[in-house]
C-alpha cells in the first residue's frame, strides 16, 4: 500500500510539474462578481442531445429557460424543433444567442471539437457572447486542462457588470439516464465559487444535488488549483463508472449462473435485494428483461448509458491505474468485455446488455 501511494504521489507530482512548466497552459484570473447575474440566465444553449443531454435539455425547458440546442444528429434536433425550441446548425451559432452554454458530449475529442473546431464555440477569435461555459462530459484531464487554458485567454464581446471574461465550470454528473430523465442527477462542480452559486439554479433544474468540490472562496483560482480540481472531478467520475461496470458484470454473471441452476431472475432479485448482495445494479437498474419496468432491459436495452461510453470510461480507468502503478485485474477484465460487446455491434445498447449479449442470459417470462 505504501509503495502504491508513493507511486501515485510521484506520478501526480510529475503531472503537476509538467503542467506548471508548460507556458501555453497559464491561466489568467477572471474578474467576476455574482451580483446581478440572475437576469443573465434567460438564454441557455445546450450542445449534445444524446441519451443524457436530451433529458437534461428538456428539464431546462420545463423549468422555463429559453433554450437553444445543437447536435450533429438531425433527428435529435428535430424532436426539439417540433416543440418550437430553437435549433442551430453549429455550436458557434448557439453561442451567439446564449448567456450560458452547457455541453454534454461522449468523449474528449467531441468536446475539443465543439469548443475549438470549425464553427465551434470559440470560433469568434477569442471574443465570446456567453459569460458562462459548463461542461458536464466525462473527459480526460489533458483535454480539460487545454480547454480551460484556451478559454482563460478569451474575453466577452460585451462587458458585463459582473465580469469582463468568460467563466468555465466543470460539472460531471452521476445518476445515469434515469436520473437525467427524472431530474435527479448529482452535479460535481468545480471552478469559481461565485460562478457555481450563480449557476446552481441551472443545476437544480436538471438534478437534485450539487456538490461544490473546491475553490478559493475569494473569486480567484490559480492555475494549480484549477488543474487539481479538474483531476479530482474526472478521477471521481472514472472511479464511479468503474465500480458501476464491475457491479453490473457481477450481478449479470450471478443472474446467468442462477438461471443455469434453475433459479429465476425474479427470485434471485428478491434474495439479492433483501440480503448483502443488494446494489444499484440489482434494485434500481436490473439487467434481466422482464424483471423491472422503466429500465433499459425492459426496452431491449435501448437508451441508457451505452456500452461504447462504458468502454471509453474503462479505458480511461485502465490508463489511470497503469500510470500510477496500481494492479487493476477487474478493470482490465471489464474493459475487455465491453470492448468485445462493442466489436459485436452492441456499442449503442445500454451497458446492462452484457447480461444478454455476453453471458447469454435469458429474458424473464
Amino acid at each position: 500500500m505504501a509503495i502504491c501511494r508513493g507511486r501515485t504521489l510521484e506520478s501526480f507530482s510529475k503531472q503537476i510539474s509538467n503542467f506548471l512548466l508548460a507556458p501555453s497552459q497559464s491561466f489568467s484570473t477572471p474578474r467576476f462578481s455574482s451580483c446581478n447575474v440572475a437576469s443573465q440566465f434567460e438564454r441557455v444553449g445546450f450542445i449534445g442531445l444524446g441519451n443524457m443531454g436530451f433529458h437534461m435539455a428538456n428539464n431546462l425547458i420545463r423549468a422555463g429557460y429559453k433554450v437553444s440546442v445543437h447536435d450533429i444528429n438531425c433527428n435529435a434536433m428535430e424532436k426539439f424543433s417540433d416543440k418550437g425550441v430553437t435549433t442551430k446548425a453549429t455550436p458557434f451559432e448557439v453561442a451567439e444567442i446564449s448567456d450560458v452554454v452547457i455541453t454534454m458530449l461522449p468523449s474528449s475529442s467531441h468536446v475539443w471539437d465543439v469548443y475549438t473546431g470549425p464553427n465551434g464555440l470559440l470560433h469568434g477569435g477569442g471574443l465570446l457572447s456567453p459569460w458562462l461555459l459548463i461542461d458536464s462530459s466525462t473527459i480526460d484531464p489533458q483535454t480539460s486542462r487545454r480547454l480551460s487554458a484556451t478559454i482563460s485567454q478569451c474575453q466577452l464581446k460585451e462587458k458585463k457588470d459582473y465580469g469582463d471574461a468568460p467563466v468555465m465550470l466543470d460539472a460531471p454528473v452521476s445518476g445515469g439516464v434515469l436520473g437525467a430523465e427524472a431530474g435527479t442527477l448529482t452535479f460535481m462542480v468545480g471552478g469559481l465559487e461565485e460562478a457555481y452559486l450563480a449557476a446552481r439554479p441551472l443545476f437544480l433544474s436538471m438534478g437534485k444535488n450539487t456538490i461544490y468540490c473546491g475553490g478559493t472562496g475569494n473569486g480567484s483560482v490559480n492555475s494549480l488549483t484549477i488543474f487539481l480540481l479538474l483531476i479530482f472531478f474526472i478521477a471521481a467520475k472514472i472511479c464511479n463508472n468503474l465500480a458501476m461496470a464491475v457491479s453490473m458484470l457481477g450481478v449479470s454473471e450471478a443472474f446467468a449462473l442462477g438461471q443455469s441452476l434453475g433459479i429465476t431472475a425474479s427470485t434471485l432479485t428478491k434474495i439479492f435485494n433483501s440480503s448483502s448482495a443488494r446494489c444499484w445494479s440489482s434494485d434500481s437498474y436490473n439487467p434481466v428483461p422482464g424483471v423491472m419496468e422503466g429500465v433499459p432491459s425492459s426496452r431491449d436495452y435501448d437508451g441508457g448509458f451505452s456500452s461504447k461510453l462504458m468502454a471509453k470510461d474503462l479505458n480511461l480507468a485502465a490508463a489511470s491505474a497503469k500510470e500510477v502503478g496500481l494492479k487493476f485485474p477487474l478493470t482490465s477484465q471489464a474493459q475487455e468485455i465491453y470492448m468485445e460487446l462493442c466489436k459485436e455491434g452492441q456499442e449503442s445498447k445500454d451497458f446492462s446488455c452484457v447480461f444478454r449479449h455476453y453471458y447469454s442470459g435469458m429474458d424473464e417470462p
